[in-house]
């Protein structure tokens, strides 16, 4: 028997001493599969492949072997890497071939932050993002509403209203063309969105109506709501939406996996609700699951989820649970960021707390002690502050443990806290798409000081921290493609920067390739099952039409995803 195995068969006696995480869901199945593909390598007879892909360009995202020729699928983990000899000989009459043609394999994408279920919802909702001038927006709102029954909610949108120069939408803008149906579209952060009279007579909003902690009401002069609601008052309207019935939900569910599929995603980590779960849940019983999903719920339910876990456990590889996703501020997009100074274009305003500094603490604190995970979305300098402060202060005070706590988006960092994520080992969980989005105006919001620290994933890769990238689907497009570009290149959505904004925090295809592969697995605990082509992981890859990593930066947004494998199976194929 060979080293290597031996030490594979040797580490599952070690499992106790490991994180609560890694141990009791994630590397037992690895480990004992990866000394079963060990152990039969030292036979005679190899274990026949059911799937093979040779004569590729191989990116594994495995240190030790990092390119290679060809892969070889046992049902639905990977059986070897290697050059096309090794793999053939795994090849039997029974075993699909594919004929790579010097494409590019990688490790499935992950997508580390999307909103899965409502950004199904929003592929067939009211298309607003690109409307470039506010009669656009409004046109497109009545075209929507023409074939809608009296009643019926319109709710997604997803719009930008950077797209015509900044001015906010208001309700008189649609309320002619939208009398019989309740209008409720969000800005594309979903940190703020738009009502017309007949949703917010639904919900009871008013001039006098007062304003909420965390949130605003814009108001026309006279007082009355102007149609806009940010963040926390959002939920006025929230609150009397009504819930799609099970079949809308899982058809969103199947229109999400079906559209990510398409752009080579294998796993996303959902930020999501209760709701959710059960969605995901329904979908693995009955087989359909196409999309390996780590849900997090709301942060401050954390008692709720160490009670199901404690009673049910984190469930499987497709559908699993043990995140909680936290707020400390607002967005960029909506002067809802929390920064220690004034937005450069409104200096009376800092931004706001979704929540509280206290109950942040308390939140985090009692999810870490059940062992669980915390990840808390911060943009502003001021918010990242806080939270990284109160991660600081919550692992001192429990003690060591793997936690990887992470910070969702961490978009605006003061200088002086880039080198806190390596040394507290926090995550900054970031979505490049963002950069060349937002790269557009941010500067007349924040100011040219600011933004030279504005997703700054060049600076925390060289302080040692770990990247976890993702889209924020569908406030962004769930793209690796396209975020492997933005990451690469900086340049932005409008090409006025050609040679990219903020050019010094860009970095190379291989390590955006890490930041969507294995340390996006990392960020769940998941790198000892998914994120590299490994003996014994699952067989979840993509091949993309062209290799990224020998082409002209501004080309990679032109690459195509050929094939997606998710557990040894095609889900998607051009």
């Amino acid at each position: 028997m060979s080293r290597s195995a031996t030490a594979a068969i040797s580490a599952l006696f070690l499992l106790p001493a490991m994180s609560l995480l890694s141990a009791t869901v994630l590397l037992p199945a690895a480990a004992l599969l990866s000394a079963t593909v060990l152990l039969s390598s030292c036979s005679q007879s190899p274990e026949p492949a059911t799937l093979v892909v040779r004569d590729a360009r191989v990116w594994t995202g495995d240190d030790s072997r990092p390119w290679a020729e060809a892969v070889a699928v046992s049902d639905d983990r990977i059986l070897a890497v290697g050059d096309n000899e090794e793999i053939d000989a795994f090849v039997t009459g029974e075993t699909s071939v594919i004929e790579g043609a010097g494409r590019l394999v990688t490790p499935g994408f992950i997508d580390s932050h999307v909103h899965f279920i409502s950004g199904g919802f929003n592929l067939s909702s009211v298309q607003l993002r690109d409307a470039p001038t506010p009669q656009v927006f409004i046109d497109r709102i009545a075209e929507f509403t023409r074939d809608l029954e009296p009643g019926v909610w319109i709710l997604g949108g997803d719009w930008d209203h950077e797209q015509w120069g900044g001015t906010l939408p208001r309700r008189d803008w649609i309320d002619s063309v939208t009398t019989d149906n309740p209008v409720w579209v969000n800005r594309l952060d979903g940190h703020m969105a738009l009502a017309n009279t007949a949703a917010l007579t639904a919900a009871g909003v008013t001039r006098d109506t007062e304003e909420v902690d965390g949130g605003t009401i814009e108001r026309y002069d006279d007082g009355e709501p102007a149609g806009i609601l940010k963040d926390n008052a959002m939920y006025l309207v929230d609150r009397v939406t009504p819930d799609p019935p099970d079949a809308l939900k899982d058809r969103a569910l199947d229109a999400a996996m079906d559209y990510v599929a398409a752009q080579g995603v294998t796993s996303v980590h959902d930020m999501g609700s209760w709701s959710n779960v059960e969605v995901y849940e329904r979908a693995r019983n009955e087989g359909r699951m196409k999309t390996r999903i780590y849900a997090a719920i709301p942060l401050w339910d954390w008692q709720r989820l160490e009670a199901r876990i404690d009673s049910t456990g984190r469930g499987d590889e497709w559908v699993r649970l043990g995140g909680l996703k936290g707020f400390v501020d607002g967005s960029l997009g909506s002067h809802t960021a929390a920064f220690m100074d004034p937005f450069t274009d409104a200096p009376d305003d800092t931004g706001l707390l979704i929540s509280s500094k206290e109950d942040l603490y308390a939140w985090t604190s009692g999810a870490d002690r059940a062992g669980l995970h915390v990840m808390v979305h911060a943009i502003g300098d001021r918010a990242i502050r806080l939270q990284l402060d109160i991660f600081e202060r919550v692992a001192a005070e429990n003690g060591p443990r793997d936690r990887r706590f992470r910070i969702e988006h961490a978009q605006h960092i003061d200088p002086a806290d880039i080198t806190r994520f390596a040394d507290l080992e926090i995550i900054p969980s970031m979505q490049p798409y963002h950069a060349i989005d937002d790269g557009r105006w941010a500067v007349r919001v924040i100011g040219p000081e600011r933004i030279r620290t504005t997703y700054a994933f060049r600076s925390l890769l060289d302080s040692g921290a770990r990247l976890a990238l993702g889209s924020d689907w569908s406030v962004a497009p769930a793209t690796p493609i396209e975020g492997i570009y933005a990451a690469v290149t900086r340049r932005t959505l409008d090409d006025l920067n050609p040679d990219g904004w903020v050019p010094e925090q860009k970095i190379t295809v291989e390590e955006a390739l890490r930041g969507y592969t294995i340390d996006a697995a990392y960020a769940v605990y998941e790198e000892g099952i998914k994120g590299s082509l490994e003996p014994g992981k699952l067989a979840d890859f993509v091949i993309l039409d062209r290799d990224l990593t020998i082409l002209p930066p501004d080309e990679i947004r032109d690459a195509k995803v050929d094939l997606t494998v998710v557990g040894g199976k095609i889900v998607y194929e051009r």
